[in-house]
């Protein structure tokens, strides 16, 4: 079977100028789709399942890093399922931790694409791929090897890219003309819920305007555990870990009646001694 590839690029015309490129240097590619933003590049890729998949690093929606993740977090496995896709992540920012891309992802491209860079990328992946069909792992294998590397390059680049910042104490959460005020110390997990976060504890759940990504770099994560790209979680309210089939692992909570689950991006922080 030809090699497919899905493009993920918000600019038009870089979309179109890549795809070209990438046709002529390799005749057998097929190109399955072109989308612009960072939810359908998550959408399109799991449905088509492309052998290759450039992503932009800034996108709308969400970034190439943040595409990746959920792409690992939900890649379907089992009986006809693909082989996790080789990502090749584009930006236009030569600094963006290029030492992380180069160690761990498949490849990297620095906008404005240079041709004879292309070429070398092109040439990476078919040796990648004759690798891949020459020892043929298994589904569940290749899954695993690739959320491990992903898993290292998004700690590389988030070290590379995050600005220091102070340590939160108090959460201000505003209800009408009232304001809460949550110590950070009582809040059993944080999730993501559109463009507002969930601020959980025992007694009670409040909504604040702010992003997952934002309030993170304000957590001490060696006490918060973020645990999927949308859930952290206090460390000491983790009663019980339980490991599907899936890969995924589902925590039972002290002081909270529902469970949460963290991915096979975080399941190796529960291993148990």
């Amino acid at each position: 079977m030809n090699p497919t590839a899905l493009i993920a690029e918000d600019e038009p015309l870089l979309a179109a100028h890549l795809r070209q490129e990438l046709l002529r240097l390799w005749p057998g590619l097929e190109v399955l789709a072109t989308v612009g933003d960072g939810l359908q590049a998550v959408a399109q890729t799991l449905a088509l399942q492309p052998t290759l998949a450039f992503f932009d690093i800034r996108m709308p929606g969400c970034t190439g890093l943040e595409a990746a993740a959920a792409l690992a977090e939900d890649w379907p496995q089992g009986a006809g399922s693909a082989p996790f896709p080789l990502i090749v992540f584009v930006t236009a920012y030569s600094d963006h931790a290029l030492a992380a891309f180069e160690a761990q992802a498949a490849d990297y491209l620095v906008k404005p694409v240079d041709p004879p860079r292309l070429a070398a990328c092109v040439q990476r992946l078919q040796q990648r791929l004759h690798e891949r069909q020459r020892q043929a792992p298994a589904p569940a294998q290749a899954l695993d090897a690739a959320v491990a590397q992903l898993r290292s390059l998004l700690g590389g680049a988030a070290v590379a890219s995050a600005p220091p910042a102070a340590r939160l104490e108090v959460i201000q959460a505003q209800v009408g003309s009232v304001v809460h005020f949550v110590p950070v110390d009582e809040v059993i997990y944080f999730e993501a819920a559109d463009k507002y976060v969930r601020v959980v504890t025992a007694a009670r759940e409040h909504l604040i305007r702010q992003s997952l990504r934002e309030l993170l770099p304000m957590l001490d994560t060696a006490v918060f555990w973020q645990v999927h790209r949308g859930t952290v979680v206090q460390a000491r309210c983790i009663e019980q870990a339980r490991r599907e089939e899936s890969g995924k692992v589902t925590l039972k909570l002290r002081g909270r009646p529902e469970t949460v689950t963290a991915s096979r991006l975080y399941a190796h922080l529960f291993k148990g001694q």
